[in-house]
């Protein structure tokens, strides 16, 4: 049977994952465990469950304890349900749910990148990128668009940061991923290393005027490569691009100098993803 819990009291501790701790302190809420991080909307929840992440709590409207919220609460008999109107939970979370339903999840440990890259033709690498909605955009056109992982340098923003998901659409369950390297300092020489010693050849995606087309046949021709994608603004590092094998450019028209880090990634996914 679900425990379906009755909201009365705004100031309940078990309500803390949901209105008044931030991302930071869902990190380290279960120290020496993974942390928590929240999945929002029915699609993303069941994709996180599928991708085998612990659900802790859920907070839900009424109405879809029997509508969009049954299929979840069914796959989650021994987890606590929150339950209120829509103008309680707004009232209690500061912003209307989307799709009326969260869950708190347990973060899982990640996995070295050596296994992540193991068994894989076409990776994508992000170099500290801060924006949430970047992060997940960029998910979600690697699961998409035949990327087989993606990588992150420890500087950029957690992908699972609430907004991140959200924007993923949950494909952040979907594919395999993990940081590489434990710190900042290990990027982009030993991260680099790591690449070339298992068998990749590394694509910067950077605004140089002797820059390849992404549909160079060179580029089809590499057995691996990794797809390396800057920060917001000032792109990739110049130590990363001196580094990398290829420099590609996607040609512009109406002189336009760049695109959006998520909108490029698309393009380039598209062009030189494992079809």
């Amino acid at each position: 049977m679900p425990q379906i819990i009755e909201i009365t009291d705004y100031h309940a501790p078990e309500l803390d994952v949901f209105a008044r701790l931030n991302e930071r302190e869902l990190i380290h809420l279960y120290d020496p465990l993974e942390g928590l991080f929240i999945a929002e909307s029915p699609n993303v929840i069941l994709r996180a469950l599928n991708g085998g992440y612990q659900p802790v709590s859920l907070l839900m409207e009424h109405r879809h304890i029997e509508g969009q919220g049954r299929e979840i609460i069914a796959r989650c008999p021994d987890v606590p349900v929150y339950a209120a109107p829509l103008e309680v939970l707004t009232q209690l979370t500061g912003f209307p749910l989307t799709r009326g339903i969260l869950c708190a999840m347990r973060r899982k440990p990640l996995p070295p990148a050596e296994e992540i890259l193991a068994g894989t033709r076409r990776v994508a690498v992000l170099e500290d990128i801060m924006n949430p909605t970047n992060i997940g955009a960029i998910v979600r056109s690697a699961a998409a668009l035949y990327m087989d992982a993606v990588l992150l340098t420890p500087s950029c923003c957690d992908p699972l940061y609430r907004r991140s998901v959200r924007v993923s659409m949950g494909t952040i369950f979907q594919i395999p991923w993990t940081v590489i390297g434990k710190t900042a300092a290990d990027w982009p020489k030993k991260g680099m290393a790591l690449l070339r010693e298992q068998g990749f050849r590394t694509v910067a995606m950077a605004l140089r005027d002797d820059s390849l087309t992404p549909d160079d046949p060179r580029l089809q021709a590499e057995s691996k490569l990794a797809v390396i994608l800057g920060t917001e603004g000032d792109g990739l590092s110049s130590a990363t691009i001196a580094d990398c094998d290829y420099t590609v450019r996607i040609p512009m028209a109406h002189g336009v100098d760049s695109l959006n880090v998520a909108a490029a990634s698309a393009v380039a996914f598209w062009e030189l993803g494992n079809r």
